[in-house]
């Protein structure tokens, strides 16, 4: 699936993907820097009903949110240095079926993530960003299915 979104627009559509992915799932959001991956987060994040804040991980490395439905964990492994640094976190800890999992720069974790449902990656378009999301798995394919479905709704 792929869809051009303008920067206004970006907040619902993180709200689609966080409804969509309700019942747990592992994203991985890929794009060069400066991209949208952290606001996509934060729009995830929000649209799911966090009432504060949303702050990048990117210095954490993992940033938890306890919501009424479900617990998202937004990582930025932006600044890691080796894949072996996410044993020092407890990466084997963290729920991977019931919570939502949003993973920027996924590629610095290899070998040491679980496999992605949805890979989904930012690039520039005219006015704001193309994001085309990749179905991994089947759970990741039936929520890009309600995704697509709910944005064109």
């Amino acid at each position: 699936m792929k869809v051009s979104i303008e920067e206004q627009a970006m907040a619902e559509f993180g709200r689609v993907i966080g409804q969509a992915c309700q019942s747990g799932s592992i994203v991985y959001l890929n794009g060069t820097l400066g991209m949208g991956k952290t606001t996509l987060s934060r729009c995830v994040v929000q649209g799911l009903g966090w009432p504060s804040s949303v702050k990048s991980p990117t210095y954490t490395l993992v940033e938890p949110y306890e919501l009424v439905t479900t617990l998202v964990y937004h990582f930025d492994l932006y600044r890691l240095a080796d894949p072996e640094e996410l044993e020092f976190i407890g990466i084997r800890d963290y729920d991977t079926q019931h919570a939502i999992w949003l993973v920027e720069w996924p590629e610095k974790g290899a070998g040491m993530l679980p496999c992605p449902d949805i890979v989904l990656t930012l690039t520039v378009a005219n006015n704001g960003r193309q994001i085309e999301l990749q179905g991994h798995s089947e759970r990741g394919e039936a929520q890009i299915n309600a995704i697509k479905k709910a944005w064109e709704a």
